[in-house]
């Protein structure tokens, strides 16, 4: 396994792990998709880059196998010219470019199972994204639903409430008036008892003091 995909599956461990305590899933994952895209670019910058590569590591493993098969033929041309040293000559270049052709060879077989895995790559990283990008719309259209819902809850309790509002409301006001009137008849009967008893207050005491004249006239009469 590459370094780079360890490196994603630690990423996606990481998102699951937040995505089951975050509080807005979707701006979570809003962060991941931006992550993951500029990953793309980064990829798909260094994809070219490889493949650039690659392409000339390829020429000149071609062109050091076309130099090697010409000195091979010089060499055969000069043997039969009987140009011996001509022909040792060509089939020390020969052996120079067969060397340089399996060394850009190897470089060039490296660079393509590089470009390979980069490609691979490359692939599961679109198809991620595409996946979470289908489930982030997904969870975002249940996350507006939801706070649809939460409008019209709050619109229909608040309208439930209304329709009960004038029961309500003048049933309270028949209990606050009743409780006027009966305190406004506790306090007109206070007063009607506190009046009578101020005339029967009166009235005793003015019988006193008519029976106290009385006396004085009966001790004056008694004197006199």
């Amino acid at each position: 396994m590459s370094i780079i995909r360890r490196v994603r599956d630690i990423t996606l461990a990481t998102l699951n792990e937040r995505l089951e305590k975050a509080e807005d899933p979707v701006r979570l994952i809003d962060q991941f998709l931006w992550s993951t895209r500029e990953e793309i670019i980064h990829a798909e910058r260094l994809y070219q880059q490889y493949n650039s590569h690659g392409n000339h590591l390829r020429e000149q493993w071609l062109q050091a196998e076309q130099q090697k098969e010409k000195r091979e033929q010089q060499a055969i041309t000069a043997l039969k010219a009987g140009e011996e040293q001509i022909a040792r000559l060509a089939l020390q270049e020969k052996h120079s470019h067969d060397q340089r052709a399996v060394q850009y060879k190897e470089l060039y077989e490296e660079s393509r199972q590089n470009i390979d895995e980069l490609e691979e790559h490359l692939q599961e990283l679109r198809s991620e994204y595409q996946v979470v990008y289908d489930k982030r719309e997904y969870y975002a259209a249940r996350m507006e639903s939801l706070r649809l819902q939460q409008r019209m809850n709050a619109r229909y309790a608040s309208a439930s409430g209304a329709a009960q509002g004038p029961d309500s409301m003048f049933r309270r006001l028949e209990e606050r008036i009743s409780g006027m009137e009966y305190e406004a008849g506790s306090l007109r009967d206070l007063r009607r008892a506190g009046k009578q008893l101020m005339n029967e207050v009166q009235s005793g005491l003015q019988s006193s003091i008519e029976y106290e004249l009385e006396q004085l006239k009966r001790k004056l009469d008694q004197k006199g």
